[in-house]
């Protein structure tokens, strides 16, 4: 064989390993903004079998339901407040974990002083299909967890690991964040998480993270984050397998979007991971609609 055919062959081999890392890694870009009201600072959205849920902290906690009509989002007139008795209860709602028939947990992040160094998370298991029909927590509150295993709030997302579902969660501090992994059925009758066994596993990841978003086919956990406290959008895209085996995220990679308000929540809105929906806090352009190129 000639030392050119062999150069040749060598290439082509070469190209068939690293191409697909170039291929598979993603794209993103904003493609429309839209005012959307009645929210008060959007903390988060959840795509539940199309039905789009948004949750802020309005007078007090709330989530609305939306759908999608070709490029246009619609309300459905459907609105649930996180109250009881008629007090606020889940006043900053920070994630819905949803997953078929696994229990529902929402998460709820409060600040207990100004400089964001003292803070209370917990995590409510409760009737999910109560609360959309009734529209309170009213009945449908089933169980408060003190999340004291966290850092800095809480963020609730369902994530399978060795073909098991569990409730993951992460920091949004500057220091010593983790990713936590904690077994739903000991999670929803437990008071706190740092009882025997609800803790399964975690790693460490970079600061700021907002929100999760787990894309179960692809085995990959997206950090919805901040490039700095409460400023710039960042999306980090781990395996989720490699980060607990090395206690470590595992990034497989980190975009920066130029936007200087603070995300807060993602989704995205179809199985092929074309296109997706970022929130913020702010009063104009909280709703951004989302492509993303593979």
């Amino acid at each position: 064989m000639k030392i050119t055919e062999l150069g040749i062959i060598l290439t082509i081999i070469l190209l068939t390993i690293l191409l697909p890392s170039f291929t598979n890694e993603p794209g993103m870009t904003i493609s429309q903004s839209y005012n959307i009201d009645s929210l008060g600072a959007c903390q988060g959205v959840s795509n539940q079998n199309g039905k789009i849920f948004m949750y802020g902290d309005r007078e007090v906690g709330m989530i609305r339901e939306y759908k999608m009509e070709g490029d246009s989002l619609l309300y459905n007139n459907k609105e649930m407040k996180l109250t009881l008795n008629d007090t606020d209860v889940i006043n900053h709602p920070t994630g819905i974990a949803y997953h078929d028939n696994n229990p529902v947990f929402l998460g709820n992040s409060i600040r207990l002083n100004k400089e964001g160094t003292l803070w209370r998370a917990v995590i409510y298991c409760i009737d999910w299909q109560g609360l959309q029909r009734t529209g309170t927590l009213d009945g449908n509150l089933l169980n408060t967890i003190d999340d004291d295993t966290c850092i800095q709030g809480t963020r609730p997302e369902y994530v399978q690991y060795k073909k098991k579902w569990y409730v993951a969660t992460a920091d949004y501090g500057d220091k010593a964040n983790e990713v936590r992994l904690y077994d739903p059925s000991l999670l929803k009758k437990a008071k706190k998480t740092s009882e025997k066994g609800v803790l399964y596993k975690k790693f460490t990841c970079t600061p700021w993270v907002q929100n999760l978003y787990w894309m179960a086919d692809k085995g990959i956990l997206v950090l919805i984050q901040n490039q700095i406290e409460g400023r710039k959008w960042r999306f980090t895209y781990v395996d989720l397998e490699k980060s607990i085996a090395e206690g470590k995220q595992s990034v497989i990679k980190v975009i920066d979007i130029d936007r200087s308000d603070e995300l807060e929540g993602f989704t995205f809105l179809n199985n092929k991971y074309t296109s997706g929906i970022a929130v913020t806090s702010s009063r104009k352009n909280n709703v951004n609609m989302i492509n993303i190129n593979w």
